[in-house]
């Protein structure tokens, strides 16, 4: 494992965290629609209140064993390809409800870092 790899499991294990447990109550320029927490962003979608719950337990547990997979190699891959097929449905998610590029950006990003650590 070389300080990119590490660098990017922090980057996107810590930034799911973040949103997901720190701000999904909060208001920010990416959340879909109008919406103005996480949990509204998930109506503003479309979907069914207990996708919320489900979404978010996968994407948490994704993101610790990116983390933990610093110290143990074989959580890596299998965490990384989890976030990136979520990073891939938000970014159809934004185009849904057609919101302007820059709402996909954090998406994007966390999709291409996503793969970058799946094909490493």
């Amino acid at each position: 494992m070389n300080i990119f790899e590490t660098t990017l499991q922090l980057a996107i294990g810590l930034g799911i965290l973040n949103v997901w447990l720190i701000r999904f109550n909060q208001r920010t320029h990416y959340r879909g629609g109008v919406s103005t927490s996480l949990r509204d962003e998930f109506r503003v979608y479309g979907f069914r209140p207990g996708v919320f719950y489900i979404v978010g337990f996968i994407k948490v547990a994704a993101a610790i064993a990116l983390i933990a997979g610093i110290f143990h190699r074989p959580l890596v891959v299998p965490a990384a390809a989890v976030l990136a097929v979520a990073m891939l449905i938000a970014l159809l998610m934004h185009l849904k409800v057609k919101d302007p590029i820059m709402k996909s950006l954090p998406a994007a990003a966390m999709l291409v870092m996503s793969l970058l650590v799946t094909l490493s």
